[in-house]
């Protein structure tokens, strides 16, 4: 899982290169497949329960999910959220980046900061002893100070020899602490973060999903492993700063 993780870091860092203003979202997701391939990997994304293509390319206020097409073209001024994953060896890493194409608002790079950091904010409380729910928390107090509405009907979940595994991991604060983390537990911790309300809708494809009242949103997700002491993020390989 390390290696997968390692890979699909370099896919991503590769696919943020190349996202600008005038290319399609087909574009990104043909880089990417190759990308992933060229690696001798499978792009786990690609028909996995019927989705069509191998990186989910979602634009401004789409969520989640996002179906590459040669006729979406990215303007100057989108924000771009990519989810990508592989198959190494049988085993499974899962990741998301948002990006800025071309120049951005204030309100969408501070959105993209936020819900970065609110990943990083979570996983302090990702240690072997501790509780599932306490990432949950985590998340939840740092973004709800920027008064951002927190994705509920989408969560993070466990990862391994399949793509989605138990348990799912909220962003949200729950009322329980959940299971207790214990060292060797790989976890796909993903806050997805919109500039507006927190709810959301499934467009007509049965795939895109979008912020009901139509705000930005962002995305940042990593494979990470847990330890006896700070978690290992196994699909990040620039600092975390």
């Amino acid at each position: 899982m390390r290696e997968a993780g390692k890979i699909l870091a370099d896919v991503h860092a590769r696919l943020g290169e190349f996202v600008r203003p005038g290319i399609s979202t087909l574009d990104i997701d043909t880089l990417g497949e190759k990308l992933i391939r060229g690696y001798g990997c499978i792009p786990n994304f690609l028909n996995y329960n019927g989705y069509p293509a191998s990186i989910c390319v979602s634009v401004n206020d789409e969520v989640v999910h996002g179906i590459p097409r040669a006729d979406r073209i990215l303007q100057e001024g989108d924000i771009v959220s990519l989810d990508a994953g592989l198959i190494y060896k049988g085993y499974h890493s899962d990741a998301a980046r948002t990006h800025a194409v071309g120049e951005i608002s204030e309100e969408a790079a501070r959105l993209i900061a936020v819900t970065r950091q609110s990943f990083f904010e979570g996983i302090k409380a990702a240690k072997a002893g501790g509780h599932l729910h306490d990432i949950s928390a985590a998340i939840d107090d740092y973004v709800s100070g920027f008064g951002y509405g927190i994705v509920r009907d989408l969560v993070g979940h466990g990862i391994g020899s399949r793509l989605h595994e138990d348990p799912q991991i909220p962003n949200f604060r729950q009322k329980r602490r959940g299971v207790r983390l214990q060292a060797g537990m790989t976890l796909a911790v993903e806050p997805m973060i919109n500039s507006g309300g927190w709810p959301v809708e499934w467009l007509a494809d049965g795939w895109t999903v979008v912020t009901k009242d139509g705000s930005l949103s962002a995305h940042y997700e990593n494979t990470i492993l847990i330890t006896d002491g700070e978690p290992e993020i196994l699909t990040l390989v620039e600092s975390p700063a």
